[in-house]
């Protein structure tokens, strides 16, 4: 009886053993014990599920045995922020950031947020998965951060003066790159005390860079006695430090058109100067003398209050997190500021407004456990300009804001679109991507033929041609499309939730796909250049179509073939003649295509609730790609053996040409007459006989005669 009682607690024993041990494998932090010594730290929960929840704490440990306090569930208060977001079905990826300053604390300062020493936070951090009050994993995170180095006399004023560049470069010291901040190996970085220069300095930076200006050698001060020619005290220069050529290095500016010398010919009457006229890269100003401004990127981070330059196009995202309904600029926007009068025509900025139903490409939400949360309404998300300009001057400006309502669920990333784009002519025109030739980078120009006109009238609308964009999860309902680029081979896909349901009605299946697919190209026509008439047929390409065959596999309730799954697009260019030596390239042929595939769930891994539900969906891609082939021009016939092998007499192929030696006195020499180019022949001949005579070869043979 009591053996038949042992083995029954033991078994019991055993199945509890077992349960927890397979709960316990279930949920997992990859890794499981980490060390950092940076502000911020990634990590991944695997096994997660809504029931489960985060908690961080910071923890002691044992000085004697180095063994930690069991995981808890209590929450406890740390100087980390802990966001989590959800990359899988089963899986999480946690973020910590460091919720302080690591900047040392100057002398009698009184902000208390900084670092009294240099090692700043030294602790230990575990982070628990529980479910209710029960741990499922714990992370181990062992933390040791070291302070900034800084100066003792910190200044915290956010205004930098910068030195104008016209007449110096940016700066004595080209790499003190952070501001208020010993940059490491810059000898000349004020911000460096005695102390963090015994740290490197015997590996200083060398040359402009590390602030070290040497003079040029063309400067007369340069002279030195074993290496300056004798010649050189009449040929040096003088000038002062601050105009040197380093200056080039950092200074981006406008060139200044030489004065006209003296003429004595007849005056021109030249057409007056236009006032307030643009150039090329000039910023744009309001009627108030002040820049018009829109937020764009510089070095990586984005700046509120960017001057446009005219001209150059821009496309820029901004990644702002945000934890409360935004105020201010440019998050939240009022249509009445942003209506500008620009100069050169007194041009009011003409706004509209677009509702963001889907913000799946603007919006990213790190925390996954709240249900509701802080409802912001007309939160701006977009603004695109459009400028249309003529000549040197600015004829109309149309801004396109597009706003929406965002929910904030603990800490929410925005993705912000600016751009500005420039059109040439009035407002109705559309731009081009060259003249006559197409530009590299520049989009591909496709059009419809309109035959809704009548009268043997042609009118040709555009219309773009795009490859994939995927954004955010990549899924293709709300993947976003960007122009198809000439002279630039890309491939680009997204992915299509698909059920055993869909798999079941296959033709509808490869109808939806050859739908997504069709949409990037609704071109017919192709332009031949880059700038081409829509009244001119001529300059239009017709596009075609491969016929898609079957491939004879034959579907089956698990998988369909002949899914267009990959759209190809083949354009062939070729030179078509050169302006100021640039080549023009024009398209002489377009052809679409598609690869077709079979596609079927994959049920391994573990993960095969795929093919039990059939509503459960699995990612499949579908791709598109471009690819742009060169016609090689014709280069005449073939050459022989002989002219690939001896080329000593072949002018194309040596600088010295002998069969031409006597060209100037031939009748194809144009650049003078013939009479005189014949004479200065003469004249060549006659010293190049008396040269012979007089030489060192006719007194040799003077000199045999004699002795014979």
């Amino acid at each position: 009886m009591a053996n038949a009682l042992s083995f029954t607690f033991i078994h019991v024993l055993c199945l509890l053993l077992h349960c927890s041990a397979s709960s316990a494998q279930n949920v997992v932090f990859q890794p499981s014990f980490l060390t950092i010594h940076g502000p911020s730290m990634t990590a991944l929960l695997y096994g997660f599920s809504s029931k489960i929840t985060l908690n961080l704490q910071a923890i002691p440990s044992s000085n004697v045995t180095g063994s930690f306090v069991p995981p808890s569930c209590v929450p406890g208060v740390t100087q980390w922020i802990l966001t989590s977001e959800l990359i899988a079905k089963t899986a999480v990826q946690v973020k910590l950031r460091l919720n302080r300053s690591l900047r040392l604390c100057g002398n009698n300062e009184t902000d208390t947020d900084c670092c009294v020493k240099p090692l700043c936070v030294l602790e230990t951090l575990q982070l628990t998965a529980c479910e209710g009050n029960t741990s499922q994993a714990s992370l181990i995170i062992q933390v040791k951060i070291y302070a900034l180095l800084g100066s003792g006399n910190m200044v915290f004023d956010n205004s930098t003066i910068i030195q104008n560049q016209v007449y110096r470069p940016l700066g004595d010291c080209p790499c003190d790159l952070t501001f208020n901040t010993c940059d490491l190996w810059c000898c000349c970085d004020k911000d460096c005390s005695t102390a963090d220069f015994k740290l490197f300095r015997y590996r200083c930076l060398t040359g402009p860079f590390g602030g070290q200006f040497p003079d040029p050698e063309y400067q007369c001060s340069v002279q030195s006695t074993q290496n300056s020619p004798d010649w050189f005290p009449f040929l040096c220069v003088t000038s002062p430090p601050e105009n040197n050529p380093y200056l080039g290095l950092f200074y981006q500016g406008n060139t200044m058109a030489p004065k006209p010398g003296i003429s004595f010919g007849g005056s021109v009457s030249l057409a007056p100067a236009l006032s307030n006229a643009y150039t090329e890269g000039s910023p744009i100003l309001t009627i108030k003398d002040q820049y018009f401004t829109i937020p764009q990127t510089l070095n990586g981070h984005c700046v509120t209050n960017a001057p446009v330059a005219f001209l150059k196009n821009l496309d820029v995202r901004c990644v702002t997190s945000v934890q409360a309904c935004p105020t201010e600029f440019p998050l939240q926007t009022i249509p009445e500021d942003l209506r500008a009068v620009v100069k050169n025509g007194n041009v009011v900025v003409d706004v509209t407004d677009q509702l963001a139903t889907e913000l799946n490409e603007f919006v990213t939400s790190s925390d996954i456990f709240g249900s509701s949360g802080l409802v912001c309404e007309n939160v701006t998300l977009a603004l695109d300009y459009n400028f249309h300009w003529k000549e040197n001057g600015i004829t109309g400006i149309t801004l396109t804001r597009t706003v929406g309502s965002v929910t904030l669920k603990g800490n929410v990333s925005l993705t912000t679109r600016y751009s500005a784009m420039f059109l040439s002519g009035d407002i109705m025109s559309e731009p081009n991507s060259g003249n006559p030739g197409y530009q590299v980078g520049r989009p591909v120009i496709g059009g419809i033929l309109n035959t809704s006109i009548g009268n043997d009238t042609v009118l040709i609308a555009r219309s773009p041609m795009h490859l994939w964009k995927p954004v955010n999860s990549g899924i293709c309902s709300s993947a976003d499309v960007r122009p198809l680029l000439f002279g630039e081979n890309s491939t680009s896909g997204c992915l299509i939730p698909v059920s055993r349901q869909n798999l079941t009605e296959c033709s509808l299946l490869r109808n939806s796909v050859h739908s997504l697919q069709g949409a990037l190209i609704e071109a017919t026509l192709v332009a031949r250049n880059g700038h081409p008439d829509a009244l001119t047929l001529a300059d239009w390409l017709n596009i075609t179509y491969v016929t898609l065959n079957s491939s004879g596999v034959e579907d089956s309730n698990s998988s369909c073939a002949d899914i267009p799954s990959h759209l190809h697009i083949y354009l062939w260019t070729l030179v078509s003649g050169f302006v100021d030596g640039i080549p023009q390239k024009d398209i002489k042929a377009v052809q679409i295509s598609y690869s077709l595939s079979s596609w079927r769930l994959k049920c391994g891994g573990g993960d095969s609730a795929v093919c039990m539900d059939p509503a459960e969906t699995q990612l499949l891609p579908i791709t598109s790609s471009v690819t742009f082939i060169d016609i090689p021009l014709n280069t005449g016939p073939p050459k022989t053996r002989y002219q690939i092998n001896f080329t000593e007499y072949d002018c194309n192929r040596n600088d010295v040409c002998w069969p031409e030696l006597a060209f100037p006195i031939t009748r194809f020499y144009t650049g003078e007459s013939y009479s005189q180019a014949l004479a200065k022949g003469l004249i060549l001949v006659f010293f190049f006989i008396v040269a012979s005579v007089l030489g060192n070869p006719w007194r040799q043979i003077r000199q045999i005669w004699n002795t014979i």
